[in-house]
Parts: C-alpha cells; sequence; structure tokens
C-alpha cells in the first residue's frame, strides 16, 4: 500500500471531549505508522498547546500551527520555519473598527506571547495553557509585533454582524473563522493562510502526493484542509458545511472516528 499522511486536527477530532487521546484511537495511530504512513497534527492552537499531543503520539513530522500561519518541524531545525503574522497597521484598523461593536475582548498572539485587549480572568485561563507572557491593556499601546493571530470573543448575538464586517471591510487582509461553541470567538489570520497551505508544504517535503492525503476536522477552520485533502473526513460531529464537502464521514471524536475509517481505508487492526 502506497505510503498515506495522516492529517489529524486536535480539539473535536482527534481530543475526545474530556481533551485526551483514546487508548484505541492512539494504538490505530502507532500502528499507521508502524506500517509506514506518516502522522501530522494541523490544528488552530499554537505550539505550545499542541505539543502534548505531539509528544504524547511520538511523532516526528512537522506540524501545522494557527491555522497555517506557523508552520515548523520541532525536532528538526533544517526543515524551516514559515510564519506568516498579521501586519501591526491591520490590527489597529480591526480593533478600531470593533469599537464600533459589543465585544467582550481581542486577543492577539505573537507565537508564545499573548496579548489581552481587557483583563479577563476567565479568558486568560484558556491561553495561559504552556505558560506563555500575557500582556494586559490597550493592544493599540502594548502590542509592538506582528501577531501571528487574533481571536474576537463577543456575545454571541453579536458574532455574525463582526463576521459580516470583517468579511466586507477586512478581507483583502485577513482571513477569519468562528471557534464552536461554547466560545462565541472570530479567529483572525493573515490572508491566505489556512491548514491547506501548511499541509501542501509538509506533503512536499515528505514526497507524498496530495491523493495520499487523509485529513480529519469537525470545523469551519478545517473546510479548505478537507477540499484540499485526497480523502477529506468530517467527524461524526463536525458543522454540517464540513459534513457537506467531505469525501467521508466517520463516528464521533467520542467514538473512535478516526481510528475505525482508519482501519477501513488503511487495512489496520489493533
Amino acid at each position: 500500500m502506497k505510503q498515506h499522511l495522516i492529517v489529524l486536527d486536535l480539539d473535536g477530532t482527534l481530543l475526545t471531549d474530556q481533551k485526551v487521546i483514546s487508548p484505541k484511537t492512539k494504538a490505530i495511530l502507532n500502528q499507521a505508522r508502524n506500517d509506514g504512513h506518516q502522522v501530522m497534527i494541523a490544528t488552530g492552537r499554537p505550539y505550545r498547546a499542541s505539543e502534548i499531543y505531539y509528544r504524547e503520539l511520538g511523532l516526528h513530522t512537522p506540524i501545522v500551527n494557527f491555522n497555517g500561519a506557523f508552520v515548523h518541524h520541532p525536532d528538526d531545525k533544517h526543515w524551516g520555519l514559515h510564519h506568516t503574522p498579521i501586519g501591526l497597521d491591520v490590527v489597529h484598523e480591526v480593533v478600531e473598527s470593533m469599537h464600533a461593536f459589543d465585544f467582550h475582548n481581542i486577543v492577539a498572539e505573537v507565537m508564545d506571547d499573548v496579548y489581552v485587549h481587557h483583563h479577563d480572568e476567565k479568558l486568560m485561563d484558556i491561553f495561559s495553557f504552556g505558560d506563555p507572557s500575557i500582556t494586559t491593556g490597550d493592544l493599540r499601546n502594548y502590542l509592538k509585533t506582528d501577531p501571528t493571530s487574533m481571536l474576537i470573543h463577543a456575545p454571541y448575538e453579536k458574532v455574525h454582524a463582526i463576521h459580516d464586517h470583517l468579511s466586507e471591510v477586512h478581507a483583502e487582509v485577513i482571513d477569519h473563522r468562528r471557534w464552536g461553541a461554547p466560545w462565541h470567538v472570530i479567529e483572525l489570520v493573515r490572508s491566505g493562510m489556512n491548514k491547506a497551505v501548511g499541509i501542501d508544504r509538509v506533503a512536499k517535503s515528505l514526497g507524498i502526493a496530495k491523493e495520499h492525503i487523509i485529513a480529519f476536522g469537525d470545523e469551519d477552520n478545517d473546510l479548505e484542509m478537507l477540499d484540499f485533502a485526497g480523502v477529506g473526513v468530517a467527524m461524526g460531529n463536525a458543522i454540517e458545511p464540513l459534513k457537506n464537502i467531505a469525501n467521508e464521514i466517520t463516528l464521533t471524536n467520542n467514538e473512535d472516528g478516526i481510528a475505525e475509517l482508519l482501519m477501513d481505508r488503511l487495512k489496520l487492526t489493533l
């Protein structure tokens, strides 16, 4: 069988709702690697919040973080580091425009440094994973470096209007995606950045053709990835737009959906 590249989103896909990798899924992924296939992670998380799972799986492949804005190889510095941040001028424009809306907070991440527009203990708990440096204060004053990504946290009823504004006014400079429940967050990266861009770079470095990529996802930041992959797989818990474009739909993240599909596709056994 041809070597495949298996691409895994984290939240809602590889991870159960308890944020762990199930023993069955881990065993099948290990079997896939033993059979010569490559396994990689593609996530919206920063590396500091995904390294624990990278190490748990014993991976030795590049990783896609920040939805494609940061692509690197944790164990091979010669592979290259591809970081494509948002311009500071764009950040200032977005922050300025958000003050016309009712929003809770804005967060900017510069690799492993976090900048929070308003102090918010609950929100800061999410970003404290991996012990980053956290700075609180108006981003227009405190943020001095082009950020890898931005996040806008807003009331549920305001998210749609903010989403429309970003599409109409800032579409040429940023791409944006919505987080799944319970957080009503819009995540921004530089225009043209998505998981598919990073996966394409990794696949070419490994010499694996597009048709031999199997990608798993569940949210709208996985749309380009599933559309790009030879086999795009939506989890049973995925949003409907993702299921509509997927080549296959598997079981949910709590039902070993990844393991079940790989056992069938790649003829793997426990």
